[in-house]
C-alpha cells in the first residue's frame, strides 16, 4: 500500500506542473502554482522549475500532452546527467492511479499531486491523537479508490488468458483479486476503527465544550497562513504555535480571553485552502465542530495577498459546507503593514485593481458596506489592535446579553 513519506525526505527537489484551461487562465495557474510551491516548501521540498501547458483539460492518461511530457522528461534527464537530480514531480491537480502509474513509468521519479502533498503536510503537523487519527483516516480514504483501480490491470490479464473463464483465466485472475480484496479489507477495517476512535474523541470534546460554563465562544476562521494564530497569541496572551508556513495549526486551540470585565472563549482552527481534499474536510469535521458551535466567527483575511477575495470565497464556501455560514461574523483584514500598491499616473487608463489603488481607496469599495463588522489591523505591528479589542468586546457583550441575560459578569451583584 502507498506510504506518505515526504516528511522523511530532507532537502528534496521538485518541479511543478499545472494546466492553463478555459476555466483557469494563465494568471490563475500562476497563483495556484505559487501556492503549490509554498506547500512544497512547507513539506521541506525545494522547487527548481515549473512547467505549464494550455489544454482543454487534463489528459486521462498522463495529465499533460505527449510533447510536454517529453519536455519534462528531457529536463529531468539533463539534471540527472549534471548530477543535480530532481527527486519528484508535483502536479497541481489530483491524479488517478492510471495517470500516476504512467507518469512514474515515463519520468522515473516520485509523482505527487496537490492532494497527497497536503496530506503529507497534515501528517507532519499532526501532534495530538485526534489530529493524527483524522489525518490517517483522510489518507486511507484517498488510497481506497486508487487501490481498486491499481489492480484492474491484473483483472484484464486474467480475462485475456483464456476464453470462457476457464482454469487459465482463473489462475491468473485469482491472485490479483485476492490481493485486492485483502488490501481493501485491511483498509476498510482500519477506516472503521479510525471512525470509532474519532466518535469517542468527539464525545470527549462535546463533554469538554459543555463544561466550559456560561461563556460566549468566538472562533477564528480563515484561509491558511493569514495570521490567525498570531492574533490568538496577541488576544489571549498565550503561546500558540505560529510560523510563516501553511497549516501551522492543525489541532484546535481554545483559550480564555478577558476584555475589560467580559470573559469569553477564543478558538483557533485549522486554515482552509483552495482544492482542499473533501476527505480531509470530512475527517476534520470533529475538530471543526468548534466552528459549528461558535457564537461568533472572526474571519481573518490576509489583505496583502493579491488573491484575498478568492480566499474569502473559499472560506465562505467551506463554512457553508460545515453548516456555519449563517452565524454572526465579523471580518478582520490582517497584514495591512504588508499591503503594497503602485500609484497610477493621471493619464493611466489601466482599470483600478488591488495592485494600483491605495488601502484607503480599497476600504471605500464593497468593504465599506460591512460597517462595524469589518476592521483593518496588523497583528505584527499591533496597529488598530485596541480597536479590534473594542469591537470584539461590543459584539461579545451583545451576544452574551442575548444568550445569558442575567449574568454576574455583566451585572455584578450589589453589596
Amino acid at each position: 500500500m502507498k506510504e506518505f513519506v515526504i516528511s522523511e525526505v530532507k532537502a528534496e527537489t521538485a518541479v511543478l506542473v499545472g494546466l492553463i484551461t478555459k476555466d483557469q487562465d494563465e494568471a490563475k495557474t500562476k497563483e495556484y502554482l505559487d501556492e503549490l510551491e509554498f506547500l512544497a516548501d512547507t513539506a521541506g521540498v525545494q522547487t527548481i522549475r515549473r512547467f505549464t501547458q494550455k489544454m482543454a483539460g487534463p489528459s486521462q492518461t498522463t495529465y499533460v500532452g505527449k510533447g510536454k511530457l517529453e519536455e519534462i522528461k528531457e529536463y529531468l534527464k539533463e539534471r540527472e546527467d549534471a548530477e543535480e537530480p530532481i527527486g519528484m514531480v508535483i502536479f497541481d491537480d489530483e491524479l488517478n492511479v492510471k495517470q500516476i502509474r504512467n507518469l512514474e513509468k515515463e519520468l522515473q521519479v516520485k509523482i505527487l499531486d496537490r492532494t497527497s502533498l497536503i496530506l503529507d503536510i497534515f501528517a507532519m503537523r499532526a501532534q495530538t491523537a485526534s489530529a493524527k487519527t483524522q489525518v490517517e483516516l483522510a489518507q486511507y480514504h484517498y488510497m481506497l479508490p486508487r487501490l481498486q483501480r491499481l489492480w484492474t490491470h491484473l483483472e484484464r490479464q486474467g480475462g485475456g488468458s483464456g476464453s470462457g473463464g476457464g482454469k487459465g483465466s482463473v489462475g491468473l485472475r485469482g491472485p490479483g483479486e485476492t490481493q485486492l480484496e485483502m488490501d481493501r479489507r485491511i483498509i476498510l477495517n482500519r477506516i472503521s476503527l479510525l471512525k470509532r476512535r474519532l466518535a469517542d474523541i468527539d464525545k470527549q470534546k462535546a463533554t469538554q465544550r459543555k463544561n466550559r460554563g456560561r461563556l460566549i465562544r468566538v472562533a477564528l476562521v480563515g484561509y491558511t497562513n493569514v495570521g490567525k494564530s498570531t492574533i490568538m497569541n496577541m488576544l489571549s496572551k498565550s503561546e500558540v504555535f505560529a510560523e510563516n508556513k501553511l497549516f501551522a495549526t492543525l489541532d484546535t486551540t481554545v483559550r480564555k480571553v478577558v476584555i475589560e470585565n467580559l470573559p469569553f472563549l477564543l478558538t483557533d482552527t485549522v486554515g482552509f485552502i483552495r482544492k482542499l481534499p473533501t476527505d480531509l474536510v470530512d475527517s476534520f469535521k470533529s475538530t471543526l465542530d468548534e466552528v459549528r458551535e461558535a457564537d461568533l466567527l472572526v474571519h481573518v483575511v490576509d489583505i496583502s495577498h493579491p488573491d484575498f477575495e478568492e480566499q474569502i470565497e473559499v472560506v465562505n464556501q467551506t463554512l457553508k459546507e460545515l453548516g456555519a455560514s449563517d452565524k454572526p461574523a465579523m471580518i478582520v483584514f490582517n497584514k495591512i503593514d504588508n499591503y503594497h500598491w503602485t500609484e497610477k499616473d493621471a493619464d493611466d487608463l489601466t482599470p483600478p485593481d488591488k495592485s494600483n489603488i491605495s488601502l484607503d481607496e480599497l476600504k471605500k469599495t464593497w468593504m465599506a458596506r460591512l460597517g462595524d463588522d469589518c476592521i483593518f489591523i496588523s497583528a505584527k505591528t499591533k496597529e488598530n489592535i485596541d480597536e479590534l479589542r473594542s469591537r470584539l468586546y461590543s459584539r461579545v457583550r451583545e451576544l452574551h446579553v442575548q444568550k445569558y441575560p442575567y449574568n454576574d459578569f455583566l451585572y455584578p451583584k450589589l453589596d
